[in-house]
Formats: structure tokens, sequence, C-alpha cells
């Protein structure tokens, strides 16, 4: 956190020094401070602004999301996921292992976040995104008390990817999997049937196309 602070202000400097006015986002800088050391970003930022940015530095508070027809679009795209052979496999320090189908997937509470996702450099999207808690599957497999992180893998085949939370992100719902977007059926491009949200972590990160998750004490 303190890195974070030291480098906004260091930022807030230079672009007071050089008249450094080209958005919303800055021409809101003088205030932009939040206590936990983020940008507020000011209702209307552009979305083009932020590609620069990492999530972690920012506070969305103020943003509305943003149609989904203008999302941009990570990683792979047209893999192809058939809910009648589908299942997400809860798995490693469990007590009672499981695979849900979809219908019990999006049967369970739903919790609702607006959250950034930053493609470095090249774009940003802002959603409103509904899926299911990771505490919650956990729950429904007894996990075991001493779990310290959760892996996360999708898709299958030759293009998957694997990533690992803290149990702190989720506790506390900052990373969740998500089925819709926008109100939405998650479209295929987008990573359906389900996708992480991850709230302070670059786009990379939110494996699409989920079929496993891992309680894992590491």
């Amino acid at each position: 956190m303190d890195s974070r602070r030291r480098f906004i202000k260091k930022f807030l400097k230079m672009a007071t020094a050089v008249g450094l006015i080209f958005s919303p986002v800055f021409s809101f800088v003088k205030s932009v401070i939040a206590a936990a050391g983020r940008l507020i970003l000011p209702k209307g930022t552009r979305m083009d602004d932020l590609t620069g940015h990492h999530p972690e530095t920012l506070d969305t508070r103020n943003l509305e999301p943003i149609p989904l027809d203008n999302f941009g679009v990570m990683g792979l795209r047209d893999h192809s996921v058939s809910l009648n052979d589908w299942r997400l496999e809860i798995a490693g320090r469990v007590k009672e292992p499981a695979k849900l189908k979809y219908t019990q997937i999006i049967a369970l509470p739903a919790i609702d976040k607006n959250v950034l996702l930053i493609c470095p450099g090249v774009f940003a999207n802002f959603g409103r995104w509904r899926g299911v808690s990771i505490r919650t599957l956990l729950d429904e497999a007894a996990a075991e008390d001493d779990i310290t992180h959760v892996t996360i893998r999708g898709p299958k085949g030759a293009y998957g990817k694997v990533q690992r939370f803290p149990i702190d992100t989720i506790k506390n719902d900052s990373v969740f999997l998500a089925y819709q977007v926008n109100g939405k059926v998650l479209p295929g491009k987008h990573g359906y049937p389900l996708r992480v949200v991850a709230a302070d972590y670059y786009g990379f990160d939110w494996i699409k196309f989920v079929y496993k998750i891992e309680a894992e004490k590491i």
C-alpha cells in the first residue's frame, strides 16, 4: 500500500509539473487520493484512459458499467462448452469433492458486483458481474478449515490456464465466479459458462471457461 501511495504522489507531482490534463481522470486528479491510496475515478471516465493503470490503484465507485458490445476480449474466444458434459469440479482439501451442473450453480445464492477488468495497454472493461461466491462452493464440498489458497483452472485442453488466489480474496468475494455480465448470460467469447472475476488483478488472471477449483494449503 505504501508503494502505491508513493507512486501516486510521484505521478501527481509529475502531472502538475508538465500540466498533464488530457482526460476527466486527470482533471480530477487533485482530489483523487482515497483513504486506501487509490485514485478515485470520476463519473464519465473514459475506459481508454485506464489501460496504463493497475486496477488495484483505482477506486471505481463513481463509474457506471459500459455496454457489453463495447467490451474488449482477452485470450481464447472461440472455445465451445456443452452443458450436457460440463461440470464444475470442486477438489483438493475438501471432505466431499463435488461436480456441480450449471443449473446447480445458478441456483446457489448469487452475488453482484461492478468490477473493472484491465488488459494492460490495450483496453479496459467495467461491467456488472453476477455469479457465485467461491466460499459458497467450498462450503458445498465441506472444505477444510486450513485452506490458504484456491487454484482455478480453465478451459480444458491445450489452451488451459491455471491461476492461484489467496484465501483472503476468496473470503471477501473480491474473487468469484461469474455466469452473467450486465444482466446477460456470459457470452461465449467472455468465458461461458463460468469465468473468474478478480478485483485488483489484471485481466489475464481472470480465467475463462472455468471447469475446476481446488482448495489448497501452501
